[in-house]
């Protein structure tokens, strides 16, 4: 029997070494000897490895926020349209309507922003279509689209007096809209009055769709009030949307006031303070008082056509009058107040008695000079009578409304 084979130390150690690299999935040696050399670093600890960026460039992403977003509806179209770039710039923006129509806009000098310039259309589809680049130079193109408010919710007004028109020193100024009216407050703020006396005022709300601007006394004399009304983009509330921007400029003429007194039975009228004439009047008799107070001029006509069942006459009533023409008429109230010539069967009563179903009633002198020299916005103060104050919005009582109650 042969004694085992002796292995030396060193060699056995060798031998050792090369199957524990075999089993760590190492390959095959050429030769027995060290595993690394010992001047070689680890690939994990090189710089390129170390040093973020330096091999593979990290790049920030790009940053992008359009407004309105994609797809948006009822946008107004008074709000922006903006678009804003981070880590990287805009080469170029475009917003086109959809009939072909380009709005401008202005690219900022270091391409991050864009913004549309001056207001959109109403109804209207937008599409904008833009090109950016990122840090490393990557382009990106993209479209998208909106739609503006509906014509549904698209809020216009009538506004009175008219621009460039003279009245008399105690018209209000008058906005009528198109909707209601929910946020009074940004309506009031969007529209600017001011005097060439100057005069404040305040506004007086009539109903959800009527807003009245007096100051708290008569207008000046020969003055010029001027309305800026920024009534574009304002959300008058439950989504309507003003639809327009205007200035109006109102010439305010002389102070002409006239003095209509029941008890006395006279009319009297002024100018800047001036008494100029005075005339026999008959005013509303008992059943039909007229009413008392400021009444302001409307509108007038050389004859006009009165029809007694408009104020509810009927054949067979005393007062009843059937349908005449008046000349030289001067609407007072919408309701059918006015001063004119008085009838034939009234004009021994002028300056006697009130006979009238309300209106005031003149000879022909003094109802021709009323119809000749005073107009709308002049103003008659009815005193003596035992008739009520007209309704505020029955023609122009503003001046009949308190002035520590005007403002609601």
């Amino acid at each position: 029997m042969n004694a085992p084979k002796r292995w030396s130390t060193g060699r056995k150690a060798a031998v050792l070494a090369a199957a524990c690299a075999l089993a760590a999935g190492g390959g095959v040696f050429a030769a027995a000897g060290p595993l690394a050399h010992p001047s070689f670093a680890s690939e994990a600890a090189t710089p390129e490895r170390s040093t973020q960026g330096l091999a593979f460039p990290v790049v920030p992403p790009l940053q992008l926020a359009a407004v309105p977003a994609d797809s948006a509806v009822q946008v107004n179209p008074a709000a922006p349209v903006t678009l804003k770039v981070g880590n990287g710039k805009i080469e170029r923006a475009a917003l086109t309507s959809e009939s072909g129509k380009a709005v401008n806009g202005t690219l900022a000098a270091d391409g991050s922003t864009w913004a549309a310039a001056g207001p959109l259309d109403f109804n209207t589809r937008y599409t904008y279509s833009y090109s950016v680049v990122d840090a490393a130079g990557r382009s990106t193109e993209a479209t998208r689209s909106f739609t503006t408010v509906t014509t549904a919710n698209e809020a216009d007004a009538a506004i009175y007096p008219l621009d460039g028109m003279k009245v008399g020193v105690a018209q209000p100024l008058q906005l009528t809209f198109s909707e209601p009216v929910l946020n009074r407050a940004a309506v009031e703020k969007a529209i600017k009055v001011r005097s060439t006396s100057g005069q404040r005022g305040d506004f007086h709300w009539y109903s959800n769709t009527m807003v009245r601007y007096r100051p708290q006394n008569f207008w000046a004399a020969n003055s010029t009030v001027t309305m800026d009304i920024k009534l574009f983009g304002v959300d008058l509330g439950k989504g309507q949307i003003g639809n327009f921007n205007k200035t109006v400029t109102v010439h305010i003429g002389d102070k002409k006031i006239a003095y209509a007194d029941a008890k006395a039975h006279t009319f009297t009228a002024t100018i800047n303070g001036r008494k100029v004439g005075q005339w026999p009047a008959t005013l509303g008799d008992t059943r039909f008082p007229s009413a008392r107070g400021y009444l302001v001029f409307m509108e007038k006509y050389r004859v006009e056509h009165m029809d007694a069942s408009t104020i509810g006459l009927k054949p067979g009533d005393p007062a009843y009058y059937g349908q005449l023409d008046v000349n030289y008429a001067t609407r007072l109230t919408p309701s059918g107040e006015f001063i004119h010539q008085a009838t034939d069967s009234a004009m021994p009563f002028l300056g006697k008695a009130n006979l009238s179903h309300g209106c005031i009633g003149l000879g022909p002198a003094g109802a021709k000079w009323v119809f000749e020299h005073m107009t709308t916005g002049d103003v008659v103060q009815v005193v003596n009578t035992d008739g009520d104050y007209a309704a505020h919005d029955d023609g122009f009582g503003d001046w009949n409304i308190p002035w520590a109650k005007y403002a609601n």
